[in-house]
This record gives structure tokens, sequence and C-alpha cells, in this order.
């Protein structure tokens, strides 16, 4: 194939993974580039919610006493992606960040995303989602990595792991196999859940262990790029990991910035991160790149540049030879 058909058909990127080239089939899937995206659910927050347990007692109190003007803060500042699931997996993001939490003095078994607040919609009906889009598109993977777990006991910890195993059933790939496209079409799998509790890890083989994030905690575009690139000299981890393309506010960020909001800060930051993206190459060697999350994800190209990464795979994989661009693939040579 081609490989301006290739680059071409990765435009649909509904169906990516399945119209990769057959060389790349049989690649670990924690060695191809994949596109995540970074506290998925936000676009559902729920703007009555209270405000989470996690967060600072200041915050608390100045939304309890001052509301109207700290709540619209909070909901800009809270807010990293406008896309629904669904419209994130049809876009070709793989990688799902599910920051999972049970609301205070809830007497129910309702779990809620969380990100300052909570969100409008349940796991549950999030997940039952994911599924019917999975079926639609059955060679298609997709990464859950359900963290935080804010107010999670361990009867919602059982009552969790309970839906995610009755809803995708054999779609759920165990962690003893290796995940290469070839294998998880062969055996029917579609899903790989990484879950951040340990306990849980020990009683089901169906759940892999917590995806290290490289989150860099940084307002400026400069120095989360010098922190991305000082993370690759240390080297990257074995199996799955996440590069995290976001920014992260402060409170002094925010006072400096009264009319700001997380959206204007990460669209400005874009086409800094976007050549910093075009540089990396996926691959198991130190320096390579796995999964890249960001805020936002349907802006400025971001999903169909970290796809586009896989062009760049010239089986032995080597993310050390510099170069080795689009022009040197051979197995992309009509």
């Amino acid at each position: 194939m081609p490989l301006q058909t290739f680059i071409h058909m990765c435009c649909e990127n509904g169906q990516w993974m399945s119209r990769l080239p057959e060389e790349l089939w049989d690649i670990p899937l924690y060695n191809l580039a994949l596109p995540g995206s970074h506290d998925t659910m936000t676009y559902c927050l729920d703007k009555r919610s209270a405000v989470s347990g996690n967060e600072s007692k200041v915050v608390k109190f100045l939304n309890k006493c001052m509301p109207c003007i700290v709540r619209p803060i909070i909901m800009k500042w809270s807010i990293t992606q406008v896309l629904t699931v669904t419209e994130q997996l049809e876009a070709g993001v793989r990688y799902l960040d599910f920051r999972i939490a049970h609301k205070a003095n809830d007497p129910s078994m309702n779990l809620y995303f969380v990100h300052m607040v909570y969100t409008t919609v349940t796991v549950q009906d999030t997940l039952w989602k994911v599924l019917r889009w999975l079926e639609a598109h059955p060679q298609e993977v997709v990464i859950l990595a359900c963290r935080n777990f804010d107010g999670l006991t361990r009867r919602l910890h059982s009552h969790l792991v309970a839906c995610i195993k009755e809803i995708f059933q054999c779609k759920l790939c165990p962690r003893n196999v290796m995940p290469t496209l070839r294998t998880m079409w062969q055996l029917g799998h579609q899903v790989i859940v990484s879950y951040e509790e340990d306990m849980e890890l020990k009683e089901h083989c169906e759940l892999w262990p917590t995806i290290p994030y490289w989150w860099g905690n940084k307002t400026s575009t400069r120095a989360l790029i010098r922190y991305l690139e000082h993370m690759k000299r240390r080297g990257r981890p074995g199996k799955f990991f996440v590069a995290g393309i976001n920014l992260t506010e402060n409170l002094g960020y925010i006072l400096l910035h009264p009319f700001g909001s997380l959206k204007k800060m990460t669209l400005q930051s874009l086409p800094c991160l976007k050549i910093w993206i075009k540089q990396q190459y996926p691959g198991p060697k130190k320096e390579c790149i796995n999964i890249i999350a960001g805020d936002f994800i349907g802006n400025n190209d971001f999903v169909k540049d970290v796809i586009e990464l896989n062009t760049k795979i010239n089986p032995p994989l080597d993310c050390q030879s510099r170069g080795a661009g689009t022009n040197n693939i051979s197995f992309f040579a009509s």
C-alpha cells in the first residue's frame, strides 16, 4: 500500500487501527504511537455538583461562600475536552483517561467521573457507550485507564470491576496476552483496562497494572517540552506509558489570567507541541514514545499527527535512526 494512501486512510480515524499495514500487526501496542485524551470525561462536568472531596478546604470554602464567582472559574479551568467519549473514539483516540469517584454522602452505588467537580453521566453508562462503539468497530482496540478512585470503598471497587467484566466480557484482554493487533483480533479482544488499585489487580487477571503518565505539571509549553525530553532521556518504561502534552494551571497563573481558561491556555500551546509530536518515534528503544495524551484533542490535527508517527516504523524498529523519515520506509513503497 502506498504511503500517501495510508496517510489518507488515516484521516478516517474511526478505523485507523484496522487499516494499519500488515507489517505492524505483530508489534506490541506499547511500541506503537497511540493518541489519548487527558481527563477524557470533563466535557460533561456538572456545574451544579458538589466540589470533589479531594479538593482543598480553601476551594470548598470559597465555593460555598461565593459560588457565583468561584463556580465559573472552576468550570473554566476544569474542562479539558469538548468532544463526547464516542466522538473522541471516532476521532481516533485509543487511550481514555477515566478519573472515577463516588460522591460523598451518596447512598447509591453510582459512580461518576471527576475533575474538581463531578460529571453528569455515570461510569456504567459510559462503559456501555464504549462497548456499543467497539461493536461497530470490531478491529479497533481501546485502553481504559481507571484512575483516581476518589471515595471508592472496597465494596465499590468490587462493584466497578464486576461492571467492567459484565459489560465487556470476552472483549477484555487479560494481562498475560501479548497485545499485538493480530493477537487481539484472533482472540476477539478489544479492551485493555488499566486499574490503579493493587488489591483488584491481584484478584482479576483481566486488569492491567497502572500505566505510567508523564505529567509535567507545567504552565508553559517550553517547560513542558523540557520535562518530556528529560523523561525520554531517563528511558521509557517497558510497556504502556503516556506522555502527557497537557499544560496545568496553578493559582498564580489563574490570577494573572483572569479572563483565561484551560482551553485558551491549551490552544496557545498547540503549535509548539505539534512540532514536538512530529519529531517523535514509536518503538521499544530508550527515547521512543507510546501513548501521547492531550487536552481538547479535536484541535490542530493532534490525533492525525500521532497516528502518522507509525509511518516511521521500519522493522526492525529503530527510533534512534534520526534520518529514517517517511522516504525511507520500504514497506510502504508501491
